[in-house]
C-alpha cells in the first residue's frame, strides 16, 4: 500500500545522512492533559519538528517560539537508548507512540525507529497506542510487524477534502488515510478514526460517516495565539476560554457531534473540565477511557 504523500521527502532524508539525535524521547505528561488521559506516557521517536507541519498543531505552537521547531529536519531518537527504556517498562502497560511529533512521518521510511521500537514493545509485552496522520502504518511490513493484542491505532483525519488538506498540512492525503483505516479494520486491528482536530467546516459528513470502521474518537479544535495566526478559519464561535485556549461552547460541540453517525463506538477527547465530565457521563462508550482501547 502506498503511503499517499503528495510532497517529496526532505532532501536530508537519505541513508548517508546523520540526523541529529533526539534526546527527550520519553515523557509522562502531567497537568490538565495528563490528569484526564489514561495513557499520558509518550514515546516520541522523532522530535523538535514534524514534516507534516500542520497549521493547527499544538506541539508546533509550544515549540516554535522557542526556536525548537524544525519541520524539514526533525531529530531522530537513538535506537539503543529507546531499547533500554522499553526494557524497563512493565508488561501490560501502555505507551503512546507520537505525542509531540508523528511517529510515521516520512523520515520513518529511512530510519525505521518506529519499526524498531514496535519490535521491542512486542518482545516486552507493552501495549502501544499509535497516533498518526500517515497511511504508512497500514503498509504490509507494519501489518506483519504489529501484534493485534498490543497495537492500538488512531489515524487522524482533519478534512475529507484532499485539495483542502494541502492548504494546512503536509501529511498524506485524507483519502489515503481513510483507505488505511479501512484496511486495518479489515485486518482485525484495534483501529479508530481520530477526528482531530474536529473542524466541522472541513468535513463532508457523508464521506466521514461512510468510513468502514467501528470506532471514532473526536477531539475538537482549540485555539491559541499561534494557531490563530497559522490557520485561516472563522473563529467567531470559539468564545469559551479555558487553560490558555479558546474553545467552542458545549452546546455547539453537541450540535456538531450529532452530525456524526455510522460508527458503532464514539468517544470525545476533551480539554475543558466541565465538557470532559459531560462526554464521560453522556457520550463516551467507555466512560473511564476516552481513547476506548481494547485492552
Amino acid at each position: 500500500m502506498a503511503t499517499g504523500y503528495t510532497v517529496n521527502a526532505p532532501q536530508w532524508v537519505n541513508t548517508s545522512t546523520q540526523a541529529p539525535e533526539f534526546k527527550s524521547f520519553y515523557k509522562t505528561v502531567s497537568g490538565n492533559e495528563g490528569n484526564k488521559c489514561n495513557y499520558p506516557t509518550r514515546l516520541d521517536l522523532y522530535g523538535c519538528g514534524c514534516f507534516h507541519d500542520c497549521s493547527y498543531c499544538y506541539a508546533k505552537s509550544l515549540l516554535n517560539f522557542r526556536g525548537l521547531w524544525h519541520p524539514d529536519n526533525p531529530s531522530v531518537s537513538r535506537t539503543d537508548k529507546v531499547e533500554r527504556k522499553i526494557c524497563k517498562l512493565e508488561r501490560g502497560t501502555v505507551v503512546r507512540l507520537g505525542g509531540m511529533t508523528d511517529c510515521f512521518q516520512p523520515c520513518e521510511a529511512v530510519y525505521r525507529e518506529t519499526y524498531k521500537a514496535i519490535q521491542n514493545l512486542n518482545r516486552q509485552g507493552v501495549h502501544y497506542l499509535i497516533v498518526t496522520k500517515s497511511s504508512m502504518v497500514a503498509d504490509d511490513r507494519y501489518i506483519r510487524l504489529m501484534d493485534r493484542k498490543l497495537a492500538h491505532i488512531q489515524i487522524s483525519v482533519t478534512s475529507t477534502d484532499d485539495t483542502l488538506s494541502r492548504t494546512f498540512e503536509k501529511a498524506c492525503l485524507p483519502s489515503a488515510r481513510i483507505k488505511a483505516i479501512e484496511k486495518l479494520q479489515e485486518q482485525g486491528f484495534d483501529v479508530a478514526v481520530r477526528l482531530s482536530p474536529f473542524i466541522p467546516q472541513f468535513i463532508d459528513f457523508r464521506v466521514l460517516n461512510s468510513i468502514k470502521c467501528d470506532k471514532i474518537l473526536v477531539e475538537f479544535l482549540r485555539i491559541n495565539t499561534w494557531v490563530k495566526q497559522w490557520l485561516d478559519i472563522d473563529y467567531s464561535e470559539y468564545t469559551l476560554k479555558h487553560a490558555g485556549y479558546n474553545h467552542l461552547q458545549l452546546e455547539r460541540k453537541i450540535e456538531y457531534l450529532n452530525k456524526i453517525s455510522g460508527f458503532r463506538e464514539i468517544s470525545v477527547c476533551e480539554d475543558v473540565d466541565s465538557h470532559f465530565q459531560y462526554w464521560k457521563e453522556n457520550v463516551n462508550c467507555s466512560p473511564d477511557d476516552c481513547c476506548n482501547l481494547r485492552i
